[in-house]
Protein backbone atom coordinates (compact mmCIF):
# COMPACT_ATOMS: atom_id res chain seq x y z
CA UNK A 1 0.00 0.00 0.00
CA UNK A 2 1.69 3.19 -1.17
CA UNK A 3 1.53 6.64 0.38
CA UNK A 4 3.72 6.94 3.44
CA UNK A 5 2.45 8.30 6.73
CA UNK A 6 4.25 10.18 9.47
CA UNK A 7 4.47 8.58 12.88
CA UNK A 8 1.22 8.19 14.79
CA UNK A 9 0.72 8.66 18.52
CA UNK A 10 -2.39 7.52 20.33
CA UNK A 11 -4.02 8.32 23.67
CA UNK A 12 -7.01 6.64 25.30
CA UNK A 13 -8.95 7.53 28.45
CA UNK A 14 -12.28 6.52 29.94
CA UNK A 15 -14.23 7.29 33.11
CA UNK A 16 -17.48 5.95 34.54
CA UNK A 17 -18.63 9.53 35.20
CA UNK A 18 -20.50 10.92 38.18
CA UNK A 19 -23.91 9.27 37.71
CA UNK A 20 -23.62 5.79 36.21
CA UNK A 21 -22.70 2.74 38.28
CA UNK A 22 -21.01 0.86 35.43
CA UNK A 23 -18.87 1.87 32.48
CA UNK A 24 -20.61 0.53 29.36
CA UNK A 25 -18.13 2.15 26.96
CA UNK A 26 -15.44 0.05 25.30
CA UNK A 27 -12.52 1.63 23.43
CA UNK A 28 -9.94 -0.19 21.32
CA UNK A 29 -6.72 0.84 19.61
CA UNK A 30 -5.20 -2.02 17.70
CA UNK A 31 -2.69 -1.48 14.92
CA UNK A 32 -4.16 1.40 12.95
CA UNK A 33 -7.77 0.59 13.87
CA UNK A 34 -9.40 2.75 16.57
CA UNK A 35 -12.98 2.65 17.84
CA UNK A 36 -15.28 3.68 20.69
CA UNK A 37 -18.48 1.74 21.37
CA UNK A 38 -21.13 3.04 23.77
CA UNK A 39 -23.33 0.25 25.11
CA UNK A 40 -27.04 0.38 25.85
CA UNK A 41 -29.14 -2.03 27.88
CA UNK A 42 -29.82 -2.92 31.49
CA UNK A 43 -28.28 -5.60 33.72
CA UNK A 44 -24.78 -4.81 32.42
CA UNK A 45 -25.80 -5.98 28.93
CA UNK A 46 -24.71 -2.66 27.43
CA UNK A 47 -21.09 -3.36 28.25
CA UNK A 48 -21.45 -6.82 26.67
CA UNK A 49 -22.72 -5.28 23.43
CA UNK A 50 -20.03 -2.60 23.32
CA UNK A 51 -17.29 -5.13 24.01
CA UNK A 52 -18.52 -7.45 21.25
CA UNK A 53 -18.67 -4.54 18.79
CA UNK A 54 -15.25 -3.13 19.61
CA UNK A 55 -13.48 -6.49 19.66
CA UNK A 56 -15.09 -7.52 16.36
CA UNK A 57 -13.96 -4.32 14.64
CA UNK A 58 -10.48 -4.74 16.16
CA UNK A 59 -10.09 -7.99 14.21
CA UNK A 60 -9.56 -5.84 11.10
CA UNK A 61 -6.07 -5.00 12.39
CA UNK A 62 -4.97 -8.57 11.66
CA UNK A 63 -5.43 -8.04 7.92
CA UNK A 64 -2.50 -6.84 5.78
CA UNK A 65 -4.81 -4.51 3.81
CA UNK A 66 -8.16 -3.03 4.83
CA UNK A 67 -10.70 -1.50 2.48
CA UNK A 68 -13.76 0.54 3.37
CA UNK A 69 -16.10 -2.31 2.51
CA UNK A 70 -14.23 -4.49 5.02
CA UNK A 71 -15.07 -2.05 7.81
CA UNK A 72 -18.76 -2.07 6.89
CA UNK A 73 -18.78 -5.86 6.71
CA UNK A 74 -17.08 -6.14 10.10
CA UNK A 75 -19.59 -3.80 11.75
CA UNK A 76 -22.36 -5.93 10.23
CA UNK A 77 -20.65 -9.01 11.67
CA UNK A 78 -20.55 -7.31 15.07
CA UNK A 79 -24.30 -6.77 14.82
CA UNK A 80 -24.85 -10.46 14.07
CA UNK A 81 -22.72 -11.45 17.06
CA UNK A 82 -24.63 -9.12 19.39
CA UNK A 83 -27.98 -10.47 18.20
CA UNK A 84 -26.68 -14.02 18.56
CA UNK A 85 -25.47 -13.39 22.10
CA UNK A 86 -28.84 -11.89 23.05
CA UNK A 87 -30.63 -14.90 21.58
CA UNK A 88 -28.53 -17.25 23.73
CA UNK A 89 -28.84 -15.16 26.89
CA UNK A 90 -32.39 -13.83 27.47
CA UNK A 91 -31.14 -11.39 30.12
CA UNK A 92 -29.33 -9.56 27.29
CA UNK A 93 -32.50 -9.02 25.24
CA UNK A 94 -32.66 -5.46 23.96
CA UNK A 95 -28.97 -4.71 24.43
CA UNK A 96 -27.26 -2.60 21.81
CA UNK A 97 -24.40 -0.23 21.18
CA UNK A 98 -23.29 2.66 19.06
CA UNK A 99 -19.83 2.65 17.52
CA UNK A 100 -17.56 5.19 15.85
CA UNK A 101 -14.04 4.74 14.64
CA UNK A 102 -11.09 5.36 12.41
CA UNK A 103 -8.93 2.98 10.40
CA UNK A 104 -6.10 3.15 7.90
CA UNK A 105 -7.38 1.74 4.60
CA UNK A 106 -6.30 1.25 1.02
CA UNK A 107 -8.04 3.34 -1.64
CA UNK A 108 -6.71 2.83 -5.14
CA UNK A 109 -3.57 1.35 -3.63
CA UNK A 110 -2.85 4.43 -1.50
CA UNK A 111 -3.15 4.98 2.25
CA UNK A 112 -6.24 6.85 3.40
CA UNK A 113 -8.11 7.32 6.64
CA UNK A 114 -11.62 5.88 6.83
CA UNK A 115 -14.01 7.23 9.45
CA UNK A 116 -17.13 5.21 10.27
CA UNK A 117 -20.06 5.37 12.65
CA UNK A 118 -23.47 4.11 13.53
CA UNK A 119 -25.34 5.84 16.36
CA UNK A 120 -24.24 8.99 18.19
CA UNK A 121 -20.63 8.25 19.11
CA UNK A 122 -18.50 10.73 17.17
CA UNK A 123 -15.29 11.29 15.29
CA UNK A 124 -13.77 14.78 15.05
CA UNK A 125 -10.82 15.88 12.90
CA UNK A 126 -8.49 18.75 13.79
CA UNK A 127 -6.42 20.34 11.02
CA UNK A 128 -4.21 23.37 11.66
CA UNK A 129 -5.84 23.84 15.06
CA UNK A 130 -9.40 23.82 13.77
CA UNK A 131 -11.64 21.01 15.04
CA UNK A 132 -14.59 19.85 12.95
CA UNK A 133 -17.12 17.07 13.41
CA UNK A 134 -16.79 14.38 10.76
CA UNK A 135 -19.57 11.99 11.71
CA UNK A 136 -23.29 12.71 11.70
CA UNK A 137 -25.25 11.57 14.75
CA UNK A 138 -27.98 9.03 14.11
CA UNK A 139 -30.29 10.52 16.72
CA UNK A 140 -33.66 12.23 16.94
CA UNK A 141 -32.06 15.42 18.23
CA UNK A 142 -29.51 15.65 15.40
CA UNK A 143 -32.31 15.24 12.87
CA UNK A 144 -33.88 18.34 14.44
CA UNK A 145 -30.54 20.16 14.09
CA UNK A 146 -30.21 19.21 10.43
CA UNK A 147 -33.76 20.42 9.74
CA UNK A 148 -32.89 23.75 11.36
CA UNK A 149 -35.45 23.37 14.14
CA UNK A 150 -32.89 23.61 16.95
CA UNK A 151 -29.27 24.71 17.18
CA UNK A 152 -26.34 22.42 18.08
CA UNK A 153 -26.14 24.30 21.39
CA UNK A 154 -29.80 23.54 22.11
CA UNK A 155 -29.18 19.90 21.23
CA UNK A 156 -26.82 19.66 24.21
CA UNK A 157 -29.73 20.35 26.57
CA UNK A 158 -32.56 18.66 24.67
CA UNK A 159 -34.37 16.01 26.78
CA UNK A 160 -34.32 13.54 23.89
CA UNK A 161 -30.63 13.86 23.11
CA UNK A 162 -29.92 10.22 24.01
CA UNK A 163 -32.50 8.68 21.65
CA UNK A 164 -30.59 7.07 18.77
CA UNK A 165 -32.15 6.11 15.44
CA UNK A 166 -29.46 3.61 14.41
CA UNK A 167 -27.43 1.21 16.53
CA UNK A 168 -26.02 -2.28 16.67
CA UNK A 169 -28.29 -4.89 18.25
CA UNK A 170 -31.13 -4.26 15.81
CA UNK A 171 -32.37 -6.18 12.79
CA UNK A 172 -31.99 -4.43 10.47
CA UNK A 173 -29.33 -2.28 12.12
CA UNK A 174 -29.31 0.49 9.51
CA UNK A 175 -26.56 1.86 7.29
CA UNK A 176 -22.98 2.34 8.48
CA UNK A 177 -21.80 5.81 7.44
CA UNK A 178 -18.24 6.15 6.12
CA UNK A 179 -15.92 9.00 5.09
CA UNK A 180 -12.48 8.76 3.47
CA UNK A 181 -9.59 11.26 3.75
CA UNK A 182 -6.00 11.33 2.53
CA UNK A 183 -3.62 11.72 5.50
CA UNK A 184 -2.61 15.26 6.45
CA UNK A 185 0.59 15.79 8.48
CA UNK A 186 -0.17 17.23 11.90
CA UNK A 187 -3.85 16.27 11.90
CA UNK A 188 -5.53 14.97 15.04
CA UNK A 189 -8.61 12.78 15.34
CA UNK A 190 -10.84 12.52 18.41
CA UNK A 191 -13.11 9.48 18.71
CA UNK A 192 -15.54 9.69 21.61
CA UNK A 193 -18.74 8.50 23.20
CA UNK A 194 -21.61 10.95 23.62
CA UNK A 195 -20.67 11.19 27.28
CA UNK A 196 -17.96 13.58 26.09
CA UNK A 197 -19.73 15.37 23.24
CA UNK A 198 -22.81 16.02 25.40
CA UNK A 199 -20.66 17.74 28.03
CA UNK A 200 -18.12 19.72 25.97
CA UNK A 201 -18.69 21.95 22.97
CA UNK A 202 -16.55 21.67 19.86
CA UNK A 203 -14.78 24.87 20.86
CA UNK A 204 -13.98 23.50 24.32
CA UNK A 205 -12.59 20.30 22.84
CA UNK A 206 -10.54 22.32 20.35
CA UNK A 207 -9.04 24.33 23.21
CA UNK A 208 -8.08 21.15 25.09
CA UNK A 209 -6.25 19.83 22.03
CA UNK A 210 -4.41 23.13 21.65
CA UNK A 211 -3.28 22.98 25.28
CA UNK A 212 -2.23 19.29 25.14
CA UNK A 213 -0.18 18.40 22.04
CA UNK A 214 0.60 14.96 23.50
CA UNK A 215 -2.09 12.45 22.48
CA UNK A 216 -2.27 10.64 25.83
CA UNK A 217 -2.40 13.92 27.77
CA UNK A 218 -5.09 15.22 25.41
CA UNK A 219 -7.28 12.13 25.85
CA UNK A 220 -6.96 12.29 29.63
CA UNK A 221 -7.69 16.02 29.68
CA UNK A 222 -10.77 15.64 27.47
CA UNK A 223 -12.22 12.93 29.71
CA UNK A 224 -11.36 14.84 32.88
CA UNK A 225 -13.06 17.97 31.52
CA UNK A 226 -16.10 15.93 30.49
CA UNK A 227 -16.47 14.55 34.01
CA UNK A 228 -15.94 17.97 35.57
CA UNK A 229 -18.59 19.46 33.28
CA UNK A 230 -21.20 17.04 34.60
CA UNK A 231 -20.17 13.46 33.95
CA UNK A 232 -23.80 12.44 33.43
CA UNK A 233 -22.73 9.46 31.33
CA UNK A 234 -19.63 7.33 30.84
CA UNK A 235 -16.94 9.46 29.18
CA UNK A 236 -14.46 7.95 26.72
CA UNK A 237 -12.03 9.46 24.22
CA UNK A 238 -9.32 8.25 21.86
CA UNK A 239 -6.93 10.84 20.41
CA UNK A 240 -5.00 9.87 17.28
CA UNK A 241 -2.29 12.38 16.36
CA UNK A 242 -0.39 12.26 13.06
CA UNK A 243 3.01 13.85 13.58
CA UNK A 244 3.85 16.80 11.37
CA UNK A 245 7.53 15.94 10.92
CA UNK A 246 9.17 13.20 8.87
CA UNK A 247 6.33 13.19 6.38
CA UNK A 248 8.20 10.73 4.16
CA UNK A 249 8.47 8.07 6.86
CA UNK A 250 6.07 5.17 7.15
CA UNK A 251 3.83 4.43 10.12
CA UNK A 252 6.00 4.16 13.20
CA UNK A 253 5.13 0.78 14.70
CA UNK A 254 6.85 1.74 17.96
CA UNK A 255 4.37 4.55 18.61
CA UNK A 256 1.29 2.70 17.35
CA UNK A 257 -0.09 0.42 20.09
CA UNK A 258 -0.67 -3.10 18.82
CA UNK A 259 -3.61 -3.57 21.13
CA UNK A 260 -5.38 -1.54 23.77
CA UNK A 261 -8.82 -2.55 25.00
CA UNK A 262 -10.24 -0.37 27.75
CA UNK A 263 -13.74 -0.10 29.04
CA UNK A 264 -16.44 -1.93 30.95
CA UNK A 265 -14.34 -1.83 34.11
CA UNK A 266 -15.50 1.49 35.46
CA UNK A 267 -11.92 2.46 36.22
CA UNK A 268 -10.73 5.99 35.46
CA UNK A 269 -7.68 6.79 33.40
CA UNK A 270 -8.19 10.53 33.54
Amino acid sequence: MSGALPAISVGLATDVGRVRQHNEDTAITQGTVYAVADGMGGHAAGEVASRIAAETVAELADRPVIQVRDIVAQVEEANRRILGSAARHPEQTGMGTTIAGLALVSVGGSRHWAVFNIGDSRVYRCIDGRLSQVTVDHSEVWELVERGLITPEQAHRHPGRNVVTRSLGRDPMGVVDTWVFPPYPGEVFVICSDGLSNELTREEMEAVLADHPDAEAAAEALVRRGVEAGGRDNVTAIVVAVQGQDADSDVDEDTTPRENVNGSSGESRS
